[in-house]
């Protein structure tokens, strides 16, 4: 399902860069004019405001993912310490064993 969809979002895009494939001047600075088609401005414009949110996203996920494994890792130690601590005061004997 999600490869049609993006089937269909990539397509959608060739049409429309193919219709719109026509030249425009763009002045960055006053002797500096760039004649470039319009599809490689939209597509510009687009990922100079899609990168740094991107960014910020994979930075987000990175740290919450580091987060819950050092919590993870504080969960076990403490279960571990607790049976631990619990298995001192029952005897031998009386432990549980498995079949």
């Amino acid at each position: 399902m999600r490869t049609i969809v993006w089937a269909v979002i990539v397509a959608g895009l060739a049409v429309f860069a193919y219709a719109n494939w026509f030249r425009i001047d763009v002045m960055i600075w006053s002797d500096v004019v760039l004649n470039t088609p319009l599809p490689m401005i939209i597509l510009s414009s687009f990922l100079l405001g899609f990168a740094p949110m991107w960014l910020f996203h994979r930075t987000a996920r990175w740290r919450l993912k580091r987060r819950i494994a050092a919590l993870e890792s504080s969960q076990r130690s403490l279960i571990a310490a607790r049976e631990e601590e619990q298995s001192r005061f029952v005897p031998e004997e009386e432990r549980p064993t498995l079949p």
